[in-house]
């Protein structure tokens, strides 16, 4: 498969978006306060290097396969660390964490609906698809992260 040059551009600015994940997520991870959330930066951090790998193949001539039946934000099922009357700094923090990831989730899944019909391979155009489900269900586990410890 050879790419027209844009598309080679948008899957370029695409991998920029998901390295910026990465590394955003690393950083929370870092940063969060509870346990559960650090944990879930994690696993965001791993899905998003995925994500950044499989537009590097694209790059490279070959589109991996996907499931296109991620279902990791329905079964995303958080233990509460805040109760909703907790007020601590720590709650508002975590918070502050998880509701700029959510935004960050919106803003790059608005990218790569944007983005799939850019492509005249069909391969593509699922990939791209089904990334942009992943990162709908990033945001909804962040989602259920925030309101199982009473912040949203």
């Amino acid at each position: 498969m050879i790419l027209k040059q844009t598309e080679t551009s948008a899957i370029s600015e695409l991998q920029t978006q998901e390295k910026n994940c990465i590394e955003k997520y690393r950083r929370y991870k870092e940063q969060a306060k509870d346990p559960v959330l650090k944990d879930l930066f994690g696993q965001l951090e791993t899905l998003e290097q995925k994500h950044y790998d499989a537009l590097g193949q694209v790059l490279n001539g070959q589109v991996p396969s996907c499931d296109c039946n991620d279902s990791s934000g329905r079964d995303y099922e958080p233990k509460a660390t805040y109760s909703a009357n907790d007020q601590s700094e720590d709650k508002k923090f975590d918070n502050f964490l998880a509701t700029d990831c959510i935004g960050t989730e919106k803003l790059v899944s608005t990218e790569y609906n944007a983005d799939v019909f850019r492509f005249s391979e069909a391969p593509v155009r699922k990939l791209l698809a089904d990334i942009q489900v992943e990162e709908q269900n990033h945001a909804e586990m962040l989602y259920k992260y925030r309101t199982v410890n009473g912040m949203a």
